[in-house]
């Protein structure tokens, strides 16, 4: 599964980095990003747009909106087939930029926090897939949920799924609004290759979501 992640690059840089127009308004470096938390997101159409929404995805269907559970994660392997899920893959697929995530190994009876990022240190982009759903006053709530996939070689001895990774040529294809086509669509949803990641430990600040301080990033000393 992927429950959280950081995102500490500047809004330049991301604006540079995915092509997106505006500024969306209450940006500001994220170090421990939590489920049901405000996320940026960019989507496609004539040029594309970022924006927030909910981390948790709440289907345009749902009769208990944002009391309902959390659908934070889609499993690669059925997000075709799931009701929740196969509507926003044909036709509401978005980027979650990110920087880093964050997996617990566990270590005996203890559970160890480590950081996945790029070798490069650069973002990257999460598959994402959102919704709106609508309350009975007409409020609208964007969300939307990070897609799974089984774990490369530097997840497995952590754990044994990773989040979708999209390579770069394969953002446009992802936000393309005219493809439909749920076959091809799954082809990009592999795990990504093993020799562009690395994976440290990192303090159990991370453990609490109240922990959004660049503190949590610092590898442990002596690993």
């Amino acid at each position: 599964m992927c429950g959280r992640y950081s995102l500490t690059a500047s809004l330049q840089e991301l604006a540079q980095r995915f092509e997106f127009d505006g500024e969306p308004e209450g940006f500001v470096p994220r170090y421990n990003v939590s489920p049901t938390q405000q996320v940026l997101t960019v989507i496609g159409g004539d040029t594309r747009r970022a924006g927030f929404m909910r981390w948790g995805l709440i289907p345009s269907w749902s009769k208990d909106g944002p009391s309902s559970r959390p659908l934070i994660n889609a499993r690669a392997e059925t997000v075709a087939e799931k009701s929740s899920f196969r509507g926003p893959l044909k036709n509401r697929r978005c980027l979650v930029p990110a920087d880093s995530f964050y997996e617990w190994q566990k270590v005996g009876d203890a559970k160890r926090p480590m950081r996945i990022t790029m070798r490069s240190g650069e973002p990257f982009a999460f598959a994402g897939l959102w919704s709106m759903w609508t309350d009975p006053e007409g409020n609208r709530i964007p969300s939307c949920a990070i897609i799974t996939t089984a774990a490369n070689d530097v997840l497995k001895p952590i754990h044994h799924r990773m989040p979708v990774i999209l390579a770069e040529e394969a953002e446009d294809i992802w936000l393309d609004t005219a493809l439909d086509d749920s076959d091809a669509l799954s082809q990009l949803l592999e795990p990504y290759p093993d020799d562009a990641l690395e994976a440290y430990e990192v303090s159990r600040l991370v453990n609490s979501a109240s922990n959004d301080v660049p503190e949590v990033t610092t590898p442990v000393q002596g690993v």
